[in-house]
Order: C-alpha cells, then structure tokens, then sequence
C-alpha cells in the first residue's frame, strides 16, 4: 500500500460520544472534516453495507462513486493488511478507481473522513479524516490501523450496541474534492519541474544567501532594471571579480536555463569568501549596496541614470510657523520607505503615520531664525515616488525593556492597489495617477536570529503570482501572496477547530513580509516590458554559449569516462628531467607527480592502433617504437617490467592494463623505448635494460640519463666505460656505482660480481658518480653540500615544497612569494639562511609565522628553539597540501626583538579615515609618548595643525575611544592590541571651558551595527545643529552628496541605547551628556571594517 498511517494525517480514530449521526451528511461532515482553508469543488458521501464480516476476503473493493470529476472507491481490509499484525485491526483506504485510465500527469487533492457505523444506530461509528494529492504513484490513501477489530465487534463505553452488529455494519466514505487552481495544492515537488510548470526557475542556495535569492529574483523580474544591468560593458572582465559580469550571468541563466542557478560566481564578485554567504544579512542593506555598486558601473554608459530613474524619488522634511511666515526644509532623495509596522493596522496607517505632522509648542516651541521661539508643524511630505518602489517594513525593532532587537510578527494588511496621490505635496505633478500595483512581496520566515526568505512576485500583467523560493518556483493563490504574510496569530477567520488551529497558528505566526515591491501603474508597461530577443547583449549570449557547449563536452566526457582510461608515457627526456625516485613521481606524498605526456584512450582501443597515436605524437616511425609496461614492484617502486609484444592483433589497452600491469591505478604508466637500430629490433638475447642516473655533487643534482641494455652475465665494472663513453669523459675516469633499490635503500655496487649475482633486472635503476679523494668530499661537507648519493637521496626521501610569503606585505618585487625545497631534517639556521639568500636578506634579520590550513597566521617560530623541518610542518593531521611559512623582513635582528615589542599603528590622520598602518618595532621601555613621536617621522600632518598625536585604542562595542596618557610603557600594552592616533584638531585643543568635547562613532541603522573609527568633537553653546553639522562635515571630510545621506542620533545610555534622531534646529549643546553618551552617524558602511555587537558583518561588495 501507498498509504501512510494515520499518524500522517488527521491524528488517531475519534470514538465519538456527541451524538451526530452518519446520516447527517453536512452536519457529520462540519464536526470530522475541518475547514481547511480551500474552495470546495465537489462533495459526496458514498456508503457500502457488508454482511458476514468474518467471512469477507482478505481484501475487498467497494462500487466506484464519482466525485469531483472522478471515480473513487473504498478499499477494505477486514483483517487488517499485510503491513499490519494479521487478523487484530481494519485497515481501509479511499482508492482511486482506475488511475490507469486517467489522462497522464492526472492529480486530485482530496479531504475524506472514512467512517464504519452500526446499521441500526448511525449515531455508534468510529471515524477517522485526513486529506491527500492522489497521483499515479500515491493513488490510496487512508489507515492501517483504522480500529482494532476486537474494539469494533465489542459494545464500548456510553453505547449500547457495537459498530459491528451481527456481523454486519456501514462503511461509509466522505469526500470533498477541493479546487487546486495554482496546480502544486500539496505537492510532494518529486520531479517537479519549475520551468515547465511556471516559465521561470530558481537560484541555488549556498548557506544562508536565500536573502539574497529573494531580492535578485525581485530585479531579474523587473525588467526595465535586467535590461539596464545588461547594457553595462562587460565584455573584457572577468565574472569572478566583476559584479556587473557575473549579475548578467545569473540574469541571463535565469532566462535560459531549465535548472536552479547557482550564485557562487556572484558572491565572488562581491569579494564574499564562503563564510559571507552562511551570514544573514538584511536585504535592504544588502539592496543598498548592491544598487550603489552598479550606480557606479554603470556611469558614462547606455545605463547611467537608470538606478536613479527606477527606485529614486524625492522627500521633503519641513518645520513650518503656525504664526509667522518662516519655513525650514530639506529635500532628499530615498531608493525607499521605511514604515512602521507596530501599531500600524495596514499600509495605508503606515503611510500616514509616516507623514503625520508633529506640533512643537509649549516647551517644545521651535526657534525660528529671526522669529524667536514660535509654535510650529514639523514633517514629512512626499514631492515623488519612483516607477518602482520600494516598501520596507519594520519588522525588527528595537525593545527598550529588553534591550535587544525583537521581530514584530504583528499583523498588517497590504493591498494589491494603493493610491499613494494623497501623501505628496500639492505641487505634485498629477498628469497620471500615482497609483500603485503590487508587484512583489519579500518574505520572511522564522526569529530575529534566522529562519527563511522567500519572494512572490508577478512578473507582468499577464502572468499569476509566483513564488520564489530557492530553487523551486511556484504558482501561489491571491490568499497564499496577501492573507498568509501579514502576519499576527489567528488563521482562517478562527474557523479552525480548537486542536487543529493550534498547529497552523504556530506554523504560519512567524511567516510575513517585511519589503514589498510596488510598480506605479503608469509605469507597468515601461518598467514590466514584455523581453525582446535584442535586450540580451550578444556578447554575453556568445560567451555563455561556448561555455555550454564546454559543460557539455565535460558532461560527456565524464559520462563516458569508464569507457577510457588514461595511459601516461615516461620518455628519455622526461626521465632526464625527473629528479626523484624510480623515472617518475606518481604518489609521493610531499611531492607533486612528474607531469608526464597523457592520452586518453578508449579502453578496447586495439594496442596498434594506440601505438600509431604514439609514434605519429612523438614524431617517431612505429618500427622505432617499443613500450614497456610499469608495475607496483612489492617494494613500492614503480619500474618497467615487461614490453608489449607486437605480434598479438587482438590486444588491447584494457586488456594490456589488466593482464601485464597487476596491482595497477587507474592509469596504465609506459616507458617508450626508442630502438636505435630498426633494422634489429630484437633485445639482445640474455640482456637486461638498466636506467642509469647521474649525481652530480658540483650542482647538487640527480638526472636521468637514460637507459642501456647489458648482458645479465657481464660484471657491475663493465658498465663504467659505457657511461664514460655516455658521458663523453676519459675512458679512465674513475666512477663510484649505486643501486637505488627504493627509498632509503641505496647500496653501494661491487664492481667485481656480475648482474646477475648483483641481482639486477629490467627496469633496475644505477646511480654514479665520480669517484673523489677524502679531502675533497670533506670540502663539498664542510660547505653543507651532499657528498654522495645516499646523502642526497636521503634529502629527496625527506625534502619538502615550501611556500613562502610575505606577512603583511601585498606581493611584489620587494616581498616575492616563492618556493623553496628543503629537507624535513633542516633546521631553522638552515630554513633562514636559504630564504635569506632567495631574498638577499640578512637571515637574521627574517621572522617567520607558520599557518594555520586556511592560510591565516598561526604562531612566530622562536629561533632560539632551532627546530627542524619536520617539527615546523607538524602536525600534518590532513593529507598534505602545500605547506605555507610567512615571512618578515625585519630592520633589526631577532635576537634584539627578544627586548623590542612589536607594534601596529593605524593612522586616521586629521579626517578620521583610515589612511595607512605603520608597524613599529621599540624597545619595551618606550612609552606611548615616545610611540607618538616615532609615528610623527613617517605620517604627514596638517602644516597648520597643532602638531600633536593622540594614540588610543576602540572600546569593545566601537562606540568611543580610549586614550592613553603617554606615559604608559609599550612593552605593558596587553596583547593583542589594536592602536589607532590621530592628529589633535586645533578646535578641539582650543576648545574653552564652556565648550562640550563628546564621543562620534559610525553606525549603520542599528546602534550595535558600528563601523570606522570613533572620534571626538567640540560641542559650542547655542549652536544649531544645522551649523553642528557643518563643523562635523569638515571633521570627518566627507562630501556633500555622501554626507546629505547621514542621519545623527543621539545615544544615551539612560534610555537602553534606543536612537533618539537628530534635527536641524535642535542644539544637541543643552542635552545633560552623561559621561556614555554619545552621537552617532548613521550611514552606509562602506569600509568592512564592521564592528557589530551581534556578531554579524557588514556587507560590503568589491566587485
């Protein structure tokens, strides 16, 4: 059986005492089938008497009923089914009669109660209700374990008869079938197929990023903004380190793709690492910079101006005399609206709580210039809303009691229309009607800490509402897009039954939207224009077509992948380049593997065919052609064994892999041997093929060169004249001859035996040199150079690839990153004086960091401790990747640092930015005063400035500054410290005693979202923060179209850190400032230097 328990659906069977009886179709159907919520298409009750119920079959089927459209059944089990224990329960069923005559893809979303009753007393029943979408492949639906037969046979508790009476009863089935207008009405979304189903497809997730999956999926489908993103010029970047690249890539897939799109090249572009993108960020910051980054990629292009033209409307705050005629205003503009959601019964509350106009009289009268005190309106008034604008909804706030951020799950209505013409200012230009359609909802799902987006959205006029959620798209009902998000707790209208509505409540309570998108409707056919063909630049549609047809290549090749195998050739040149073990490096652990000439062939390739691939690649006529077969020798070298015979015509590579290479990889490993007489091709009888390698101790180097064929009988002493010969010296040169039986294994030959004694076959390896006098080894010693092969064969057993890199250093000339080989047996001395010679640098003058995995500073290695290699890497707990050291090129030696301390200064020079960082190395006697006067030597000050230095550290929540005296010894900083210095403003040093000096920092909308760097600022008697903000613009030397989108704020510590909001007619001079409080700016971090209380960072886009 498809069907589940009842556990799945509708909870256990009821035996019911209320009396309502079977026969009572609506009113039976009222109390047992609760509303869930959808239109009823049809309803029916179809009842089945049965007679002798202890001799009925195991399984019966009831008289087909038509419902809704189509053919139903009851299916019994009077016994209980072969799942359940045998003869102790009914199972029954409501079964689709003949699913296999319904038309393909056939669905019907069905609710049911199945119900046996007594045939005397309808009221005796037991009765059990679920619902279901019965497809081909789930086409019953019911109970197991309905009741146990002994419960149905016996009289139970406030009844007088038993439901089965004289073996006999109704079994009785009622149906609703319920319309499913979108299609997906309890989907189990197996096989389902977005595109097909909607026209549109999803965006992976990559962690947390379903934010912004919600958003891109709002802008690829307003068009006008997909057409302006396309018309930025990409066509020379790269889509990793451009945003507007890789956005076009993300929109263009979602035109053409059938499956979700991927973001990863996205967040690249934005300078994400994989950590970014499992943070949640708020969508409207993420939005912000977004738009801000693409503003500025698309000046003095076909696109500029069309962010501005989109989303940009224009508002005006004003404070206006009741009784005199004076005015103060400001006009910005905002990319959107933040409305109060608390309080607020729907949008169109929000909107007039937004422009709702505040009396300021009595105490709280306005000084008007020229006027003195006046009573006066202050406000907000609209002069325009963009095309398409943008709605936030304030879902979070702040909660003086528990002094943290809480989500408002209040409900609040929005509709599918508003006329917005009511809250702009008379002068409005009216030629069109500011009314505005509902284009898109942004949803959020879960708690402050996390929880899930989502987007509906209508695409244009013509298509339905669809939901967005990841990689799946839907269509959704009116209801689905407006009733289910705004939120608050009763569901339905409280028609839910007391139980069932306890369950949808908690489900559906922290589901709402917090931004919805609307288009004027003026503007739909502009903004929503149907897509033309020509929009899609033909660059990119070129670009991402060769890049299909690779996909497909690849595809294809890894779908035939077990059809080949891979074959790699080690040749005379490659073996003459390899400086290791045996004629190649394969499976080295701290090496990479020699890159040898490789050829993908089809495993059932014929060997003759395969090997005329080889000879017409290298050049070489076949008959010059022999190749040998490398093997797994039990001694974990890998040597030639055997050479492939040419005589077999059946032979192919699988078969050569399996039957000649035993215990081998994946991929077949050959030497090509060239024979150098074709004319005789044979090997001479008794002979062995013997690899020769060459250690040359003046270069400290070990190279193949090549190979000979001797005869098994001749003596070890006979093989000098050949490499004499080969190695063009004197016929009497004296050689030194070892064999490199495997890794840590290499003897010294005695010349007098002959191979065979010597135990020497084919594909053995023989390494010389010439033979020195005492005194000259001892010098190659004495110099710290390899004297003989053993010794430098030891090295290759235990040498290592380190990467070096420079610590704080961008890379360049100066401060290279490079590679050095180095023996796990080095110690430190020798680690140093290497790198030192690879910098021409004084080695003790270099410190050295080791790292962590990920490349990120671990611990300063103490020369003192003179460690090895070996000790340096360890532990190696993961397989071995490249092992990175960083480096410091140091003005003084490490032995002096042992009394230096080491520190970092960031200069925010005169304009509180962060300009440069100086790092300093004094001895630890210094003072902070002396930190300062060093610092002087390598910043510029102001030439008319003060001349004077503040050094300070950023309190922990990055709120205000913590200076130092100066007297303060370095060498007693905590440590790890971050300092920062500034150059003291002669306002602030001239400041008198009536003069107010206060803490500034950066915030971004929330207080616990600070950034930058805090800094201090004088506070003048009387003075208008209009003119406040003047002084505080030339502090902070920021310019005017950046700082008309700063707010200011004034942060107590007495009203839970709650914002209180600056205007330009308050003095901020008169507020009592406890020694906490602060102002605080409020504006767009732009810098990622996010200090966030919450742990969370800001989001900053670099592409």
């Amino acid at each position: 059986m498809d069907a589940l328990d009842e556990k799945a659906n509708g909870g256990p069977p009821m035996e019911v005492e209320e009396i309502v009886s079977v026969h009572d179709h609506d009113a039976f159907a009222a109390k047992h089938m609760p509303d869930l919520g959808h239109e009823v298409k049809d309803f029916k009750v179809f009842s089945w008497r049965l007679n002798n119920w202890k001799k009925l079959e195991k399984k019966i089927t009831g008289p087909d009923f038509e419902c809704g459209g189509h053919k139903w059944r009851i299916l019994l089990f009077p016994f209980g089914n072969s799942n359940a224990p045998p003869n102790d329960t009914v199972s029954v069923y409501l079964d689709y009669a003949d699913p296999k005559r319904a038309p393909e893809g056939w669905h019907a979303c069905a609710q049911f109660a199945l119900v046996i009753s007594n045939i005397h007393d309808p009221t005796i029943y037991t009765v059990s209700h679920a619902h279901h979408r019965f497809i081909a492949e789930e086409c019953d639906w019911g109970f197991t374990r309905f009741s146990e037969l002994r419960k149905l046979f016996s009289v139970q508790d406030g009844h007088t008869r038993p439901t089965i009476e004289d073996e006999s009863a109704d079994v009785s089935v009622f149906v609703r079938v319920l319309e499913d207008p979108t299609g997906v009405l309890w989907h189990n979304f197996v096989n389902y197929d977005s595109k097909k189903e909607t026209g549109y497809v999803g965006l992976k997730n990559q962690g947390a990023t379903c934010y912004m999956n919600s958003l891109l999926q709002s802008l690829y489908c307003t068009r006008y903004f997909r057409k302006a993103v396309y018309q930025i010029p990409t066509e020379d970047d790269h889509p990793t380190e451009s945003v507007a690249l890789a956005l076009q890539r993300v929109f263009y897939h979602l035109q053409t793709s059938d499956q979700p799109v991927g973001t990863t090249e996205l967040t690249k572009s934005f300078g994400w690492k994989s950590l970014d993108s499992f943070l949640q960020h708020d969508v409207q910051e993420f939005n912000r910079v977004l738009q801000d980054k693409l503003e500025s990629k698309m000046k003095n292009t076909k696109a500029e101006g069309a962010i501005q033209k989109l989303f940009v409307g224009k508002m005006k705050s004003y404070i206006k005399c009741v009784n005199v005629d004076f005015e103060s205003s400001r006009i910005e503009d905002f990319n959107d609206i933040q409305l109060n959601v608390k309080g607020m019964k729907n949008l169109y509350e929000s909107f007039k709580d937004y422009v709702a106009v505040e009396t300021l009289d009595g105490e709280n009268k306005y000084m008007a210039e020229g006027y003195g005190l006046q009573e006066a309106k202050k406000g907000i008034i609209f002069q325009s809303f963009p095309p398409v604008l943008h709605l936030q909804l304030k879902r979070f706030e702040y909660d003086i009691q528990r002094d943290a951020m809480v989500k408002i799950n209040d409900r609040h209505e929005f509709p599918f229309e508003i006329d917005l013409g009511e809250f702009l200012e008379e002068s409005a230009d009216r030629t069109h009607p500011w009314v505005y359609k509902l284009h898109g909802v942004l949803v959020h799902s879960g708690d402050l800490h996390g929880g899930h987006y989502f987007a509906l959205i209508k695409p244009d006029r013509e298509t339905r509402w669809l939901k967005f959620d990841d990689d799946r798209v839907t269509p959704v009902t009116d209801r689905e897009v407006l009733e289910e998000n705004y939120g608050g707790e009763v569901m339905n209208g409280g028609t839910v039954p007391p139980m069932q509505r306890t369950q949808v409540r908690a489900m559906k309570r922290f589901t709402n939207a917090y931004m919805l998108v609307y288009v004027r409707e003026s503007a739909i056919d502009d903004v929503l224009a149907p897509w033309k063909d020509e929009d899609t630049p033909a660059h990119l549609k070129r670009r991402l077509e060769e890049e299909r047809l690779q996909m497909e290549a690849k595809k294809r090749e890894r779908e035939e992948q077990h059809l080949y195998l891979t074959a790699k050739v080690i040749t005379d040149q490659t073996f003459s380049d390899h400086e290791g073990f045996d004629l190649a490096s394969f499976d080295e652990r701290n090496w990479p593997a020699t890159d040898l000439p490789s050829f993908r062939v089809l495993k059932n390739e014929p060997y003759s065919t395969f090997k005329a691939r080889i000879a017409q690649h290298f050049n070489t006529p076949e008959n010059q052609i022999r190749l040998w077969v490398l093997v797994n020798r039990q001694n974990k070298t890998v040597r030639p064994d055997t050479h492939i015979p040419e005589n077999e015509p059946q032979l192919t590579v699988e078969v050569i892999r399996s039957n000649m290479a035993v215990r081998q990889q994946n991929d077949l490993r050959l030497y090509l041997d060239i024979i150098s007489d074709p004319t005789h091709p044979e090997i001479p009888a008794g002979s062995i093929m013997i690899f020769l390698k060459h250690f040359d101790i003046a270069n400290q180097k070990l190279n193949g060169v090549g190979k000979v064929y001797v005869p098994r009988a001749s003596k070890v002493s006979d093989l000098i004249p050949i490499i004499n010969e080969r190695m063009r010296w004197t016929a009497s040169t004296p050689l030194k001859l070892y064999e490199e039986i495997k890794p840590g294994m290499i003897e010294i030959m005695k010349s007098k035996l002959t191979f065979t004694q010597s135990e020497i076959q084919d594909g053995d390896i023989i390494c010389f040199q010439v033979d020195m006098n005492e005194k000259e080894l001892h010098d190659y010693e004495a110099q710290g150079l390899y004297s003989n092969p053993v010794q430098y064969y030891d090295f290759l057993q235990n040498r290592v690839m380190i990467l070096f890199k420079p610590k704080f250093e961008e890379t360049d000339m100066e401060h290279p990153e490079f590679h050095l080989t180095l023996s796990k047996k080095h110690n430190y001395d020798i680690m140093s004086a290497k790198v030192g010679e690879r910098l021409n640098w004084d080695p003790i003058k270099l410190r050295f960091t080791t790292t962590h995995s990920n490349g990120t500073a671990k611990a300063v290695l103490k020369r003192s401790l003179n460690q090895s290699i070996q000790e340096i890497m360890s532990p190696a707990y993961v397989s071995p990747q490249t092992t990175v050291i960083l480096y410091e090129k140091l003005d003084v030696s490490i032995v002096e640092l042992e009394t230096k301390r080491s520190l970092k200064v960031i200069w925010t020079g005169i304009h509180n930015k962060e300009e440069s960082t100086h790092p300093f190395l004094l001895p630890k006697t210094n003072s902070v005063h002396d930190l300062a006067v060093e610092l002087t030597k390598h910043v510029k000050l102001t030439p008319t400035g003060t001349g004077k230095i503040r050094v300070f550290e950023v309190s922990k929540d990055g709120k205000t500054q913590k200076e130092f005296t100066g007297s303060e010894m370095i060498g007693n900083i905590p440590d790890p410290v971050e300092l920062y210095a500034e150059e003291i403003p002669q306002e602030e040093l001239s400041a008198d005693d009536a003069d107010k000096v206060i803490s500034v920092f950066h915030f971004s909308k929330e207080v616990s979202r600070t950034h930058g760097v805090p800094f201090r600022f004088v506070v003048k008697p009387g003075e208008k923060f209009s003119e406040t903000k003047k002084r505080l613009q030339a502090r902070i030397g920021v310019n005017d179209k950046d700082f008309a989108k700063y707010r200011f704020a004034l942060i107590q510590v007495a009203t839970f850190k709650q914002p209180s909001y600056i205007e330009d007619d308050d003095t901020i001079y008169d507020h009592k400032f406890a020694p906490e409080d602060v102002l605080g700016l409020d504006h767009v971090d732009k810098s990622g230097k996010t200090r966030t209380g919450a742990g969370e960072k800001a989001i900053v886009i670099r592409g």
